[in-house]
């Protein structure tokens, strides 16, 4: 099974599919590399797509120390990955712990990304969330723990944010639940200790977020409570962020609407590689409702 290792020399599993630009993608505290096969079955026929397993998440390794966990190096696993395979720059699209790992990367490593696709982020960002959010990851860290994963997985499946995918399309969601339950319950509580539990809020990053011009698209459900003011905020702070609400929509939106995903993206990467992705026009930034102020 193919492995690469991190700087601190975790052994992160990969699968790489296709040849052309490389396209990496970044799975969810839920998820791990599977949960892009919608998308790398379509993307690979132009792009080469590179997934991998977050550490914590086997065949990935799983550290035991709760210290080996943090943003930072959620944000670093993700160039560790392009280092290993020699590639400058990429395109890295994630979804929710990854789509926060893929924002904190474009801030960090601005020169390494062709463009960054944050989709489900912000769980917890909002001022009256931050403690209810970091209660909740002990929580669920100790229930890990206590219960393991595959107990986990019957209940945290149908949090309020995922019942969509559910009535949606429940075979696909059957087997979202069934890959939950295999992951290890370890690699999840120290996860949620060390990476959920102490990640900054989305709000903190402003000032990061007004410099960064790499070419940003930011998706949500509009069902996905958590994450609809924090997609606001960093489309209206980043000035070369877009905004894409998914109507009807929850969390999982790769998996949950792949077809509307898909395409999205696709449009994307298409506008970023032919050079059209704008910067916003200052003019659209005012105090003014109308621009008419007397």
């Amino acid at each position: 099974m193919p492995h690469l290792s991190t700087d601190d020399g975790v052994k992160l599993y990969y699968e790489e599919t296709g040849t052309g630009t490389p396209v990496v993608f970044v799975h969810e505290f839920a998820g791990d590399y599977r949960s892009w096969e919608p998308q790398v079955r379509y993307f690979s026929r132009r792009y080469r797509c590179i997934t991998f397993n977050a550490r914590g998440w086997q065949p990935s390794e799983v550290p035991e120390n709760v210290a080996r966990y943090s943003q930072a190096r959620a944000c670093d696993d993700i160039r560790c990955v392009l280092d290993h395979f020699k590639i400058d720059r990429a395109h890295i699209v994630g979804l929710s712990m990854g789509g926060l790992a893929t924002l904190h990367f474009g801030l960090t490593y601005p020169t390494r990304a062709r463009s960054l696709l944050v989709a489900g982020a912000g769980y917890g960002s909002e001022r009256g969330e931050r403690e209810k959010f970091r209660t909740e990851a002990v929580t669920i860290a100790a229930r890990l723990e206590k219960e393991g994963m595959a107990a986990f997985a019957e209940a945290y499946a149908y949090g309020p944010t995922r019942v969509q995918f559910e009535n949606k399309d429940p075979r696909g969601f059957a087997e979202f639940k069934r890959q939950l339950a295999e992951h290890s319950a370890k690699g999840a509580a120290c996860t949620q200790l060390g990476v959920q539990r102490e990640r900054p809020s989305v709000f903190d990053l402003e000032e990061g977020l007004r410099k960064l011009t790499v070419p940003m698209l930011v998706v949500t459900g509009d069902e996905d409570w958590p994450c609809l003011l924090p997609g606001v905020f960093i489309k209206r702070t980043c000035p070369s962020a877009a905004l894409l609400v998914v109507p009807n929509s929850g969390h999982t939106i790769n998996i949950e609407e792949p077809g509307f995903f898909n395409a999205a993206l696709a449009d994307f990467l298409a506008q970023v590689d032919a050079g059209r992705w704008p910067l916003r026009d200052p003019r659209a930034v005012s105090d003014s409702i109308t621009g008419i102020t007397r």
